[in-house]
């Protein structure tokens, strides 16, 4: 019996309808939804940003014929369309903002869950590659299945090149996502995804996948991810080691908002002065002119 294979929509897909697919089914590949202006900007920012990194230096995970390079939001300006593109945005949203009671003394407060980026992430699967193991990406955090209930990530992969069963497109177990902790993925029963360049996978970290296996000669599968989190949870990248003040101050306040620079439910505060500050204040700061320089003394 063959494998299920992933439901495909299109970038006017209502959000709700494309939230009932991918929590049914783990994931959904959405054609077209980046246009070929944001998919050639994407590939003239980053070829020259892999081809001068080194492969990864094993065989198993990262992938010693695959290039890799993050920090993204300082590398293409592109990068802002696909954090915000308004039907993974708000899938995102859908999925993971769900607002949870907190007592402050006897009364009940709904706090949002909210979310940030998790991570960044430009991949050039290069010819004989071999295929990485299946794997939950919310296994970072130690995720139990079902008892935590909810979702941790919702992922997209964006095609920069044709992603083919050949050249390493990402392997995908749908329906994995419902499983607990005591099943283990089999390669049979993943799926390659196979999508024009310009079209995404979006999928959760509940789900098993991992990079495909590049069968070609001469063929690099080239694909951009990243993850809107839960914004209690750490990244996976560390965003005030990818990028300094002056990038993080270029980039549009929800984005820096995404990249933690923020103080949400008391969490992500810096004292200033006795005072528990948000960092968007020290943003707008003239006085806060480095990383290097520390925090100012004063309000």
């Amino acid at each position: 019996m063959s494998n299920p294979a992933l439901a495909r929509i299109t970038a006017d897909t209502s959000p709700e309808e494309a939230v009932e697919i991918i929590l049914r089914d783990g994931g959904v590949i959405v054609e077209g939804l980046f246009d070929e202006a944001t998919v050639q900007g994407l590939r003239a920012d980053l070829d020259p940003v892999l081809d001068a990194v080194d492969t990864g230096h094993d065989e198993v995970f990262a992938g010693n014929r695959t290039r890799r390079a993050s920090g993204l939001f300082a590398k293409t300006e592109h990068m802002v369309t696909v954090a915000l593109n308004p039907l993974y945005h708000r899938v995102a949203e859908l999925i993971l903002n769900k607002p949870l009671n907190v007592f402050f003394g006897e009364e009940a407060v709904p706090h949002p869950a909210g979310m940030h980026i998790g991570g960044t992430m430009a991949i050039k699967i290069g010819p004989g590659q071999g295929a990485q193991p299946l794997h939950r990406d919310d296994s970072v955090w130690l995720w139990r299945h079902p008892e935590y209930r909810r979702e941790a990530r919702v992922q997209i992969m964006v095609a920069v090149s044709d992603f083919t069963a050949e050249n390493g497109g990402t392997l995908v177990i749908p329906g994995s996502h419902l499983w607990d902790d005591h099943r283990a993925p089999r390669r049979e029963e993943a799926i390659p995804t196979e999508m024009k360049a310009g079209s995404a996978l979006i999928w959760i970290g509940s789900t098993y996948h991992g990079g495909g296996e590049n069968t070609t000669t001469d063929t690099h599968r080239f694909g951009l991810s990243m993850g809107w989190d839960l914004a209690f949870l750490r990244t996976e990248e560390n965003h005030f080691l990818a990028y300094n003040l002056e990038q993080i101050r270029k980039l549009p306040e929800e984005i820096q908002r995404a990249l933690d620079w923020s103080s949400e439910h008391y969490l992500g505060w810096a004292e200033v002065a006795g005072q528990m500050s948000d960092p968007m204040d020290l943003l707008k700061r003239d006085d806060y002119t480095s990383l290097d320089a520390g925090l100012p003394t004063t309000l």
